[in-house]
């Protein structure tokens, strides 16, 4: 197999048959004209984990000012959603050392006590895309394409705001500062062309410092970062050391992340699954990603099941 831009192999000979015309661009390196996303599709469902208290919308867990009541507490601030029951129970212990007189009950302040409703929230999706020269295989990038257009669409089905970076040849670029507007995120990534080294630790650093700018901005908004590539990682000896300890970071952050593992060939280095345990998510290849592609996977777990077959 042949070499690929960013001085990696190709991982078989349908990628190294299937790159695309290449042009220079500067650094002495060569850029791969963009290509075309392949068609977007319905994607599984991503959640941040536990319970936020974001702009209401329809990915993750939250309490909002809709959704059902599930508890009651003592209010936090201003009073604005009275739970009958609950302030009833929590003064009728009392009405006898109140001396209550009659049929109406004796409240105090500290009987109150507000709804707490559970609805969904929207969250910042923050897109970190590989398009190094590894990535540049036509049919491949065109696969991936549609995958992130795939999930910007159910990011604006969500409400949710959306940003996206992108990292090859030396470093890291916010094509798309956080944003609601997914027509401007889908022109850019149809312009992404690809090229040059692979710099995973510039991509998951610049995702650092986006996050933190957000979090002063909008607390009440919490992101979920989308990992978009193959694993590998090149331009210095240490390049997968450093990819580690920048998604380190982000780990110790808190931020929930999944890795969108790109790689392909009949030669699997793992390194995108490596990536997402340091980073303290999952990852989910191209073909996982599709909401029937998940459907089918659980359909054949059960049928492949003891029970199953038992019966």
């Amino acid at each position: 197999p042949g070499d690929l831009p960013d001085g990696s192999a190709a991982s078989g000979p349908e990628e190294a048959a299937a790159a695309p015309q290449q042009r220079p661009w500067p650094g002495g390196s060569r850029e791969a004209a963009p290509v075309a996303s392949a068609d977007p599709y319905r994607t599984r469902l991503f959640k941040v984990p536990g319970t936020g208290r974001g702009a209401q919308g329809r990915r993750s867990p939250a309490e909002t000012d809709g959704g059902h009541t599930v508890r009651a507490r003592r209010p936090r601030g201003p009073l604005s959603r009275l739970h009958l029951t609950a302030t009833l129970q929590a003064a009728a212990p009392y009405q006898v050392a109140r001396g209550r007189a009659g049929r109406a009950l004796v409240l105090a302040k500290d009987d109150f006590r507000e709804q707490v409703r559970r609805g969904r929230e929207s969250n910042l999706v923050l897109f970190v895309v590989d398009a190094s020269g590894s990535m540049a295989a036509r049919q491949r990038m065109g696969a991936v394409k549609g995958a992130v257009m795939s999930l910007l669409m159910d990011a604006y089905q969500r409400r949710d705001k959306i940003g996206m970076i992108t990292f090859r040849g030396t470093g890291a670029e916010l094509a798309l500062p956080p944003t609601s507007s997914v027509e401007v995120g889908a022109a850019r990534l149809e312009q992404l062309p690809t090229g040059g080294r692979t710099p995973l630790a510039a991509g998951l650093l610049r995702a650092h410092e986006v996050l933190r700018i957000e979090r002063l901005r909008d607390p009440d908004r919490r992101p979920l970062l989308v990992v978009v590539t193959d694993g590998r990682a090149t331009g210095g000896r240490d390049a997968l050391a450093q990819a580690g300890r920048a998604a380190g970071l982000l780990a110790a952050q808190g931020v929930a992340s999944v890795v969108l593992d790109c790689e392909s060939g009949h030669v699997r280095l793992g390194l995108a699954h490596t990536l997402a345990a340091q980073l303290g998510g999952p990852a989910v290849t191209l073909d996982e990603l599709r909401a029937e592609g998940v459907a089918a996977l659980v359909r054949d777990h059960r049928s492949s099941s003891p029970q199953r077959k038992a019966a």
